[in-house]
């Protein structure tokens, strides 16, 4: 990383142009991958990736770019074109840079680089003992481990220099279960923001067996039933569906450009007063937490929506001034490579007071989503379209035959105003998030509820 004397004369440098304000973030990033097919190792990758970004503000406009190279020569030139384009002034402000200290929330027990490969393989070859000790149905077990350690500074024309290092681990496992000639695939895939004691209680026999199970309840699913009916979504990655039809449109990325079905709507009623959500990137060693965002600010738990109320959007500087609201810590981005921007951290519905059979009372027909999949979604309608990895048939408030093939169409706007129960069941799930910024690490989650009414996609032709 650069010295504080360095980054006190490259600031200084870029102010002597017409922008109001400079950031400079440096990025040392280790990544490990270790895949392998059955209990064989099929690839093992280890990059090292270093950098620095910086930018220029001229009031709601901005000038970005970044190098592998750090040398005085190399951050001069870079700067020089960054002054052009902003503006060059032959005077301006001289920085001066205050390091700033604090406890780290993320505590690291064992790191990664100091385990040796064969102990790392040895964690995967226990996943596919644990998934292929599920069933002899199971004839495949991909699985995939991710180390990732990433050291960033971050200095700017205010005066601020803090830094930050966040480690991940994640295990990935897709189990392939086959019967008569059908297959069907079962993935789970948990992470969290810590080192390898993460594997002492999330267990790797018990990750493959998961994504066994889910491979064979598929087998024996039936065709699932199209139309509207009412939706039971299970809690864990089941929160997808917020993060992704509602979180994004709560993301000043899309709001201060009036580009969000949700933008204007601060202070009003937006959902059931039943739902509450929050963005939290304070949670100790969770996926998406961080103890600084990537603009240098300590993280927040920032309440979205409480009790139906739009209460905050998620805001980094730039849309801060575009909308002339308080930043919320919200900068986010994969890497040295991207201008950061707002985007969630860990990203939830809160606790209801519903009980779990609850939620089932009084439907003749609907569906449970145990385990949702992937989809997509326009951010500017909050329109979506999600598949359901493992569902199962509600019939007369009893969960019966599993089906396959279903598919949730709707609004983010319409579902939360169809939110009727949340339980009081709240699991978080691991996921990669991709926007502006980047492909970035996201916690979505939720409490089991139940959705009154929305469109099922089916392949059945009943």
């Amino acid at each position: 990383m650069l010295r504080q004397e360095e980054l006190e004369k490259y600031l200084t440098l870029c102010m002597k142009s017409e922008a109001d304000f400079a950031e400079i973030f440096e990025e040392e990033k280790i990544s490990e991958d270790i895949a392998m097919l059955n209990d064989r190792v099929e690839k093992v990758s280890r990059i090292t990736t270093k950098g620095a970004g910086i930018r220029l503000y001229k009031g709601v406009s901005s000038v970005y770019a970044y190098s592998n190279e750090t040398d005085e020569e190399s951050l001069t030139k870079l700067i020089n074109d960054l002054r052009n384009a902003i503006g060059i002034k032959d005077e301006g402000k001289t920085v001066s840079l205050k390091r700033v200290t604090y406890e780290n929330r993320h505590p690291v027990k064992i790191a990664f680089d100091e385990v040796s490969r064969e102990d790392k393989q040895e964690l995967l070859k226990r996943v596919y003992n644990g998934a292929k000790s599920a069933d002899e149905r199971i004839v495949k077990v991909q699985s995939l481990m991710l180390n990732v350690r990433q050291n960033v500074q971050i200095s700017n024309s205010d005066g601020k220099l803090i830094g930050d290092t966040r480690v991940r681990t994640r295990i990935r496992a897709n189990a392939y279960a086959s019967e008569n000639g059908a297959m069907q695939s079962g993935f789970y895939g948990p992470g969290a923001g810590m080192g390898l004691e993460f594997y002492e209680t999330e267990i790797p026999e018990d990750i493959g067996k998961e994504a066994a199970r889910i491979a064979l309840v598929l087998l024996k699913a039936e065709d699932c039933p199209g139309g509207k009916m009412p939706v039971v979504i299970d809690n864990g990655f089941g929160g997808v569906i917020f993060h992704e039809a509602c979180g994004h449109s709560l993301e000043a990325t899309s709001v201060a450009k009036n580009q969000s079905v949700f933008a204007g709507k601060f202070g009003q009623k937006i959902a059931n007063e039943c739902v509450s959500a929050v963005d939290d990137g304070t949670i100790p060693n969770a996926w998406g937490s961080q103890n600084i965002d990537d603009e240098g600010n300590f993280q927040q738990r920032r309440q979205l929506i409480k009790n139906g109320i739009l209460t905050s959007y998620m805001i980094d500087t730039l849309n801060s001034r575009r909308m002339h609201m308080e930043p919320t810590a919200s900068a986010r981005r994969e890497s040295y490579q991207f201008e950061p921007t707002s985007r969630m951290s860990n990203t939830f519905i809160t606790e209801g007071n519903s009980t779990f059979e609850e939620l089932f009372e009084g439907i003749e027909k609907g569906l449970y989503a145990k385990k949702m999949g992937g989809g997509s979604v326009n951010p500017a309608t909050g329109e979506f379209n999600f598949s359901v990895q493992e569902g199962y048939l509600i019939e007369n408030g009893k969960i019966t035959v599993p089906v396959k093939g279903a598919a949730l169409i709707g609004s983010g706007s319409e579902v939360l105003m169809n939110i009727e129960k949340v339980c009081s069941n709240l699991k978080r799930a691991q996921g990669m998030c991709g926007s502006a910024s980047g492909s970035i690490p996201t916690d979505v989650g939720q409490p089991a509820i139940l959705i009154s009414s929305i469109t099922v996609g089916g392949t059945s032709n009943e």
